[in-house]
């Protein structure tokens, strides 16, 4: 099949096709939406949108609701599917182009799906690639710098995001779940005609009695009179934040307090978030899909105090994607860190010992020295297999970052199949 949309990218200057081609993927969405015959329309759907949480967040949405007894389907970076039928996300994309998109939402209706929670991204947001789903509850997880690649300034892209409330505001139940300890939102309340804020240091639904082990999260949930006592089996203080959101969808759907309590404690993890990957070896391995600033200090300051001995990252940086995070990942992941071991992260066409340099650029303000306490090594399954050798106690940890759950990596000459977890099990049952 011709793929016009790169023909005329070639012909017509960057500047003025960034201006035209969300416009381009409107028509497409409309004409989808006319051959899939509007699915969407005859659902309830609930938008999860923001730089980190949103997976983890879409899961739990999801799974409180099927436990909850509705029929329910799911639209995410790490799977699709109705109610336990999950099948993988093979693509990099969090919402799919239109005419997946509407064909999945299609397949969902006609297996009896009356609600539908969306991970909804940026771009398809910028781009209008969720034209004709009629959000009736938005979530936002938070907002930090990311994709400045595609939308230029961090204004667009919050007001992408933003997007997402302001469909759900002309639509049903017009309900927005906004986490309140991000700065800007406020935007976001005001974009909605109803809505609940949570936080863990503000908002209207907080937790308290917060406990943080290396395999789960509890807490206490207030709103009102109103508690909850939640347990989440990821760990990870960001997974109190990214439960509270659940919640707050769970209240307003009008679930029982043993509904929401169980249906959250029953999703027992979420593939390349916080999994632990355990083949006998005396360390602890961890695989995260963390690849931002944000999500590197999510990830560590949640981590660094369950560490015992010495905390070992292994991670890169992709190719095409916003420059400027690379050494702020590196000045993130030396300050934690005992050692770090740079490697690549789906590189594309883009020189990988650049990107390494520029990591490392951020890893030496933190202190780390080159071939002491800090490593580069461009094929990601030897930095794997090194930082394993790295690994010298019961209490020492390894962190694998960037991947998570894809199953392919991207290089120049394409793609390439890639399982994180599966490659992690089969290099540490070598391990003497």
């Amino acid at each position: 099949m011709i793929n016009f949309r790169k023909i005329v990218k070639k012909i017509i200057p960057s500047k003025l096709f960034k201006k035209i081609e969300p416009f381009g993927h409107l028509i497409e969405s409309v004409i989808m939406n006319i051959i899939y015959g509007f699915p969407a329309r005859k659902m309830h759907i609930i938008g999860v949108t923001g730089t980190n949480g949103k997976t983890t967040t879409t899961f739990l949405i999801h799974k409180m609701l099927h436990e909850a007894g509705l029929k329910v389907a799911m639209l995410s970076t790490v799977a699709y599917g109705v109610g336990d039928d999950l099948k993988p996300q093979i693509q990099h994309m969090t919402t799919e182009k239109s005419s997946i998109l509407q064909s999945r939402l299609r397949d969902f209706r006609q297996a009896g799906a009356e609600w539908v929670v969306v991970e909804t991204s940026s771009h398809s947001l910028a781009q209008y690639r969720n034209w004709g789903l009629l959000y009736e509850i938005a979530v936002m997880t938070n907002v930090t710098n990311d994709h400045l690649d595609y939308h230029g300034t961090f204004d667009n892209y919050l007001e992408a995001k933003r997007r997402l409330f302001k469909i759900t505001a002309k639509n049903g139940r017009g309900f927005g779940v906004v986490n309140t300890d991000d700065k800007a939102a406020q935007k976001f309340i005001d974009s909605v005609p109803r809505s609940v804020s949570y936080g863990i240091k503000s908002g209207e639904l907080r937790a308290d009695n917060i406990k943080l082990a290396s395999d789960y999260s509890s807490f206490r949930a207030k709103i009102g009179i109103d508690e909850y006592n939640i347990k989440v089996n990821i760990p990870g203080e960001f997974n109190v934040s990214n439960s509270l959101a659940a919640v707050a969808v769970g209240r307003e759907l009008g679930l029982s307090k043993a509904q929401i309590e169980k249906g959250i404690a029953a999703l027992d993890g979420v593939e390349g978030r916080m999994t632990v990957v355990n083949e006998g070896q005396k360390f602890k391995v961890i695989i995260d899909f963390a690849s931002t600033p944000d999500a590197f200090e999510n990830f560590f300051s949640s981590v660094r105090p369950l560490v015992k001995g010495r905390l070992i990252a292994v991670f890169g940086s992709a190719g095409r994607r916003d420059e400027s995070k690379r050494a702020v990942q590196g000045e993130i992941a030396g300050r934690y860190s005992d050692e770090v071991i740079l490697t690549e992260e789906d590189d594309r066409d883009i020189d990988g010992n650049l990107i390494l340099n520029q990591i490392a650029s951020g890893a030496k303000k933190a202190g780390k020295v080159k071939d002491k306490n800090m490593f580069l090594i461009l094929d990601r399954e030897s930095a794997i297999k090194f930082a394993f050798t790295r690994a010298k106690s019961s209490e020492d940890v390894v962190v694998i970052l960037g991947k998570g759950h894809e199953k392919t990596i991207e290089r120049a000459d394409g793609e390439h199949p890639w399982n994180e977890t599966e490659l992690t099990k089969k290099l540490l049952k070598n391990i003497k």
